[in-house]
């Protein structure tokens, strides 16, 4: 196969990331023509845009944007072809050496090559292995992209000419360390977006403009949820009371549920012995992104050397399936006593790169609602719709409804993945098997796996029209077999289970998505307030302090406010916290012994009796409705 065919092969990039390559592109040419000293790292196409990280003599800033969106522009008029051509290494080496282009040098200089692949490969080393596989470089040769006086080193593919990149404009400039190691020089990334149309870059601008109305960071910050604290460390979030009254709320939904499925509750250690984590796999997928290794010093013992040094290897965890599985091996496991199901809010721990954090989307502590289920290979279709079954009641809850199904399939061609063909084929067909039986229509996409087993993940849209991984399912026979796990059959002898893994993704992404969708205006029976009772004057204290015990008394959360501001501005206060239900009370209230309801929509019930008002908001809270 030639270099180009292999090329083309390799990369699969869409006509609208090709077009905002392009525009990287472009963008770097523009940047150059300011900046003749500039140097270049990589600029790629992204979900919505592209970017490209500079090494330059000053800061950017947004001022910078009009003069560098103008010299784009006179570029793409120019309908400057992009010319492809390949190097030899030596020859790139050579060229980018000489034009001071450092990033450029050290990307070629470590360009994977088979012989090392192959050494990683039986080395069991998944982190560099996987490394060498995404790299879409070969031995011996790179590719090299021109238009107009902008060459760089590229893998493509490209528009044909710049005059077909469509309207576009810079959004933002970043800090971004090269190679995402806080340890290397600090770049800096110019974000930009372009579409095929100018309605769709209006559209997305749009969009974008809501999405910063609902981002969870500010909303959590504007409504007492979460915070962040430079002295706990980045992407250690600590809850806020009334974040803390939505996480156990809907923790307690999500327990009660499994519960109700035949779940079994279990709490399990943070932290577990290095072996276990390399026997399992996780040590070899998640190292560069975990915790440095605790070393927890033995006690003396009067038989060894007291100068030799011992001790155990610990690691803060970033999965909870080893320890679930050590509970299952606990005992003596019959046919009759599975499926066993459990059942864990476990906190796990990555360390995420600095610029990878994102609040509650992407952090470094988080707890996963986790579920292990060990079955006879043969209840594997029923358990397995079970828990689709769980994961579509939950997100009908919540008020999810737009979301997509997707079988993650491994890449044969990859070597990241434990077990063999015989397993793989096995639980990939179990998947599918499983919904087509539910008449569930889902897409195939090979690479999308997990390392130990093929796995169904929900993709569901928001209200932004934006996509969102919540809810993995995974059939797992590696497991079982690497821990040697067993039952004993009806015929007395031993057998292999098999395991479903079942998590909605952590609680925290979980939180962070439901705020961003309700805008912070949650459903009646997750809001963390779900009633605020405002006085007009002092004398209507006491009788809403009775009105509180009423509603406290049927668990509903209600707060007060008695404050001396004006009753226009306590509702308003009321309104920007999200509260579902303002009840002010007055002289007439107090008399009639009732409550005017007022909706945080601004929607005005009047005067309604007390109990009237607690019989509609706990049917509406039971019923869970996302009703008012």
């Amino acid at each position: 196969m030639s270099v180009e065919a292999e090329l083309e092969n390799s990369v699969q990039y869409s006509p609208l990331q090709r077009m905002r390559h392009s525009a990287a592109h472009v963008m770097a040419e523009a940047v150059q023509e300011m900046f003749p000293a500039a140097r270049f790292a990589i600029g790629p196409a992204i979900e919505d845009g592209f970017y490209y990280d500079f090494d330059l003599p000053r800061t950017l800033t947004p001022a910078d944007f009009p003069e560098i969106e103008q010299r784009m522009s006179k570029i793409i008029a120019g309908k400057y072809p992009f010319e492809r051509d390949h190097w030899s290494r030596l020859k790139a080496l050579e060229y980018f050496r000489d034009k001071g282009q450092s990033y450029k040098v050290e990307i070629i200089e470590n360009l994977p090559d088979l012989e090392q692949a192959n050494v990683y490969q039986q080395q069991n080393d998944f982190p560099e292995l996987c490394r060498v596989q995404e790299s879409r470089n070969w031995p011996g040769e790179v590719t090299i992209y021109q238009q107009h006086n902008f060459l760089d080193l590229c893998r493509g593919p490209h528009v044909e000419h710049t005059g077909q990149i469509g309207p576009f404009k810079l959004m933002r400039v970043a800090g971004a360390y090269w190679r995402g190691d806080e340890h290397r020089p600090m770049l800096q990334r110019l974000y930009g977006t372009a579409w095929f149309t100018q309605e769709e870059l209006d559209q997305y601008l749009s969009r974008l403009e809501e999405a910063q109305k609902r981002d969870h960071r500010k909303l959590g910050r504007e409504l007492g949820l979460f915070m962040m604290s430079s002295e706990i460390g980045p992407g250690l979030p600590l809850w806020l009371p009334k974040g803390a009254i939505l996480r156990e709320t809907l923790e307690n939904f999500l327990r009660q549920e499994q519960r109700n499925r035949g779940y079994m509750p279990v709490m399990t250690p943070h932290i577990g012995p290095i072996e276990l984590f390399k026997r399992s796999g996780h040590w070899y997928k998640y190292r560069d992104e975990m915790y440095p290794p605790m070393q927890v010093k033995l006690e003396a013992n009067s038989l060894a050397d007291e100068d030799e040094p011992r001790g155990e290897m610990y690691i803060l965890r970033p999965m909870n399936c080893p320890h679930h599985i050590q509970i299952y091996q606990s005992e003596l496991r019959s046919y009759r006593d599975l499926p066993l199901r459990l059942a864990e809010f476990g906190m796990v721990y990555r360390l995420e790169k600095a610029g990878e954090l994102h609040g509650l989307l992407r952090s470094r502590g988080f707890s996963i609602d986790d579920s292990h289920i060990f079955a006879l290979p043969e209840h594997l279709d029923a358990e397995f719709i079970n828990v689709v079954d769980l994961v579509r009641f939950v997100f009908v809850a919540l008020g999810i409804s737009e979301y997509r199904a997707r079988v993650g399939l491994r890449d044969p061609e990859s070597l990241k993945y434990i077990g063999s063909d015989e397993v793989w084929e096995k639980a990939q067909s179990a998947i599918i098997k499983a919904l087509d039986k539910l008449g569930f229509s889902y897409t195939l996409e090979e690479g999308e796996a997990g390392f130990y087993g093929p796995k169904l993940d929900f993709v569901f849209r928001d209200a932004l029209n934006r996509e969102w991984q919540l809810g993995t399912i995974q059939v797992d026979y590696n497991l079982p077999e690497r821990f040697d796990l067993w039952y004993i059959g009806e015929d007395g002898q031993r057998h292999r289970p098999v395991m479903i893994h079942r998590a909605p993704g952590s609680i925290e992404r979980l939180i962070a998505i439901l705020i961003e969708h309700y805008a912070g205006a949650f459903p009646v029976w997750l809001a963390p307030v779900q009633v605020r009772i405002i006085t007009i004057a002092d004398r209507h204290v006491s009788y809403a302090q009775e009105v509180m015990q009423c509603l406290r008394d049927r668990h509903i959360r209600v707060e007060l406010d008695h404050s001396p501001e004006r009753i226009n501005a306590k509702i308003r206060e009321a309104q920007l916290q999200k509260i579902p239900y303002m009840l002010v009370v007055g002289d007439k209230e107090q008399r009639s012994r009732a409550v005017s309801v007022r909706l945080r929509t601004n929607e005005n019930l009047g005067a309604t009796p007390i109990d009237t008002f607690i019989a509609r908001i706990t049917d509406i809270i039971d019923t869970k409705s996302r009703e008012l």
